[in-house]
């Protein structure tokens, strides 16, 4: 299989990202292109005169010229079109969150292994060339055992989204599986010998008084089995796009730290700072790194895990387990009180 063939359902923001990341893929294909309206339908045309368009994804399902399915469309639909892509018997690439509730996501592992289907979560993070590097100098010993993990954003509002979902509570479930899910599973992965997450206490507001569900700031502690912490906070009250991370051992410590005008630019600032007890040092980073250019990275990763076996970036299970530490640290919220995290 020289190419793999993707079909995309979601054509709105994010979804004409994914589109053009599959685009540039040496090793993919875009097929097919599911949209929500008419008008997102005549816009994936211009773009891709060559793909199958609709707006019925079932219809999409129905073709049987497609490997993977790329699926962008508002969390609270994740359960619904996950399924039907696994029953169609293709791969599926989900984006975050897996699901709003734990039961969608093991409904959903339950049916990938009956179908012996891929099934890969859109934590693409975990796919950059600088926060990657952070991984693998911790699983190199550089800073000796790992002990502590700040992972730290500060950035404008969240996008609403097509028709304001992210805004609406009972679409989105809850913000923190909004962009918090990224950093709870940075801190999972950089702390993966450290044990297992097993509690979380955390603490929000908001600025919209009337609105305390949108939480725009937001902060937590998870607590590991063999005894290292990891803090997660934001604030969506504040300006640009500025995210870092901070990890300490028992023989030094790492500082990454990314900025740019938003989240999506092309062009931003990072910087590695590593310390091994006796010096800093800078340490270079080979390729840009942004949730653009990790994007590109994961559709060639999933084309390689479906062409030649190679592992997931990120399973379905780290998937589920994203969506237990932020359930776990929303509970915590409304309880003022620390929550165990569900490990099973």
């Amino acid at each position: 299989m020289n190419q793999v063939r993707y079909g995309l359902i979601g054509f709105g923001a994010w979804g004409k990202h994914h589109a053009d990341a599959i685009r540039k893929a040496g090793n993919a294909q875009l097929v097919g292109i599911a949209a929500h309206s008419d008008a997102t339908a005549s816009q994936a045309t211009e773009a891709y005169p060559d793909a199958f368009v609709t707006t019925n994804y079932q219809e999409l399902l129905s073709r049987s010229d497609m490997d993977v399915i790329d699926v962008v469309v508002p969390s609270y639909l994740h359960h619904e079109v996950a399924t039907a892509v696994l029953n169609s018997g293709k791969h599926l690439l989900l984006e975050k969150p897996m699901g709003i509730t734990l039961q969608e996501c093991d409904s959903m592992i339950q049916l990938a292994e009956n179908q012996n289907r891929l099934l890969c979560v859109g934590h693409e993070l975990r796919l950059s060339s600088m926060w990657g590097k952070v991984k693998q100098m911790i699983d190199d010993g550089y800073i000796g055992d790992p002990q502590y993990c700040l992972v730290e954003l500060s950035r404008n509002p969240y996008r609403q989204g097509a028709g304001g979902w992210r805004y609406d509570i009972n679409r989105v479930g809850n913000w923190i599986l909004e962009e918090p899910i990224h950093f709870f599973d940075l801190a999972r992965w950089y702390l993966e010998s450290a044990g297992l997450p097993e509690s979380v206490y955390a603490t929000a507001n908001s600025r919209d008084p009337d609105r305390p569900e949108l939480q725009d700031n937001f902060s937590a502690i998870v607590h590991f089995s063999g005894n290292a912490y990891a803090v997660v906070s934001q604030t969506l009250s504040a300006f640009e796009h500025h995210q870092t991370v901070k990890v300490t051992g028992s023989q030094g410590a790492l500082w990454a730290s990314w900025s740019g005008a938003m989240d999506r630019t092309r062009h931003p600032t990072y910087k590695l700072r590593a310390f091994d007890g006796a010096e800093v040092v800078d340490v270079p980073i080979e390729k840009p790194t942004g949730e653009l250019f990790e994007l590109e990275d994961q559709i060639e990763r999933v084309a390689e895990a479906v062409q030649d076996g190679r592992p997931l970036h990120c399973t379905a299970q780290d998937g589920r387990w994203s969506v237990a530490m932020c359930l776990a640290a929303s509970e915590s919220v409304h309880r003022h009180a620390t929550v165990q995290i569900d490990q099973s």
